[in-house]
């Protein structure tokens, strides 16, 4: 049984999250750092070598369960979300099963559950941007896990993790008035063998994104390209970018979306250390000719780890959970002063 799920892995490629040293908050120095990464981390692949700042992953323990990208608050480790995400996407297009009444749905399994259908290596590959981008297509989206408790890729408690990123979820598509529909559940014997069914036009498109290889079940792995930093927009976790896209419909002008993200008070002094921890830059600090300094935040590019919140030294930084739609548009102006440090 073992070989079998570890063969299958092995067809994926590299199963490594890509790690973008500027998005980490030990590189960055943020007070209190982080060690959520480690914390998910099944089989002790996330290590932190001395006398350095940051993270590294063991290739030859990583099982590429994906677990610590779903912890990480900040994107510094991401896959890319490109097939998951195609692939609940041309599912909705399936022509439906006679069998399985009502709408066609889409389905992500794990590997070693055994069951058919798309596959991840874990479910702890799913984030609250591929469910949330489920509800925006308004394709009903099952989930199958199998004995997770007794699983070599991922860890036990990978249900009540998917309990989690569903609620986050939902709770950024609150906004929008329309809930994603998700159903997570064990694998059962009826989904031995489930076959990817597609219709013809997207089996074409499959085959051509392939390249003309064979299709598989498992979806294939693509690495991410390198982050060029002095591109603001790469600047950004593709989960990120997801989530705003996944505001679909479009929220109610006066709704507010759930997104936390950092404002500031008076006790501000100007000094540059939210702007300096930020970890996608998403706070930027613009000296003005008169000596002034005007303190930006690009919403979007916020991930909400906080670590500008922890990290203020006269502690003039809160937290906002809504913003308007608009404010995603803009760039906000958190301060604005005529002196700094």
């Amino acid at each position: 049984m073992l070989k079998g799920v570890f063969d299958q892995l092995s067809e994926l490629g590299n199963l490594v999250p890509r790690y973008t040293g500027p998005r980490c908050l030990l590189e960055r120095h943020a007070v209190g750092g982080c060690d959520a990464c480690h914390s998910a981390c099944p089989h002790e692949a996330i290590e932190t070598p001395p006398g350095t700042y940051g993270v590294r992953v063991d290739p030859q323990k990583c099982t590429g369960c994906g677990l610590c990208v779903q912890a990480c608050p900040t994107g510094a480790l991401e896959y890319d979300l490109t097939a998951p995400l195609q692939s609940v996407h041309d599912q909705r297009e399936q022509p439906a099963d006679p069998r399985q009444p009502g709408p066609p749905e889409a389905t992500l399994t794990c590997v070693p559950s055994g069951a058919g259908g798309p596959s991840l290596p874990c479910l702890g590959r799913v984030t609250p941007a591929l469910v949330a981008a489920a509800g925006a297509w308004d394709v009903p989206l099952t989930l199958i896990h199998g004995d997770c408790a007794a699983c070599p890729v991922g860890r036990a408690d990978v249900p009540e993790r998917l309990g989690a990123v569903v609620e986050q979820a939902q709770t950024l598509r609150a906004a929008t008035g329309r809930p994603a529909r998700v159903t997570v559940r064990a694998a059962v014997p009826e989904d031995q063998g489930r076959a990817l069914k597609v219709s013809r036009r997207g089996a074409f498109t499959s085959l051509l994104r392939a390249g003309g290889r064979q299709l598989s079940q498992n979806l294939p792995e693509r690495p991410l390209p390198f982050v060029d930093w002095s591109d603001p927009p790469q600047r950004t976790p593709q989960e990120w970018t997801w989530r705003r896209r996944a505001l679909k419909p479009v929220p109610p002008a006066g709704a507010g979306v759930r997104w936390p993200a950092p404002l500031v008070d008076d006790k501000c002094i100007d000094c540059p250390v939210c702007a300096n921890v930020c970890p996608t830059e998403a706070i930027t600090r613009e000296l003005q000719p008169g000596g002034g300094v005007r303190l930006l935040l690009n919403l979007g590019a916020c991930t909400g780890c906080m670590a500008c919140l922890h990290s203020c030294p006269p502690g003039a930084i809160y937290e906002q959970p809504g913003w308007l739609l608009a404010a995603f548009d803009v760039q906000v102006l958190l301060r604005e002063s005529d002196h700094r440090m």
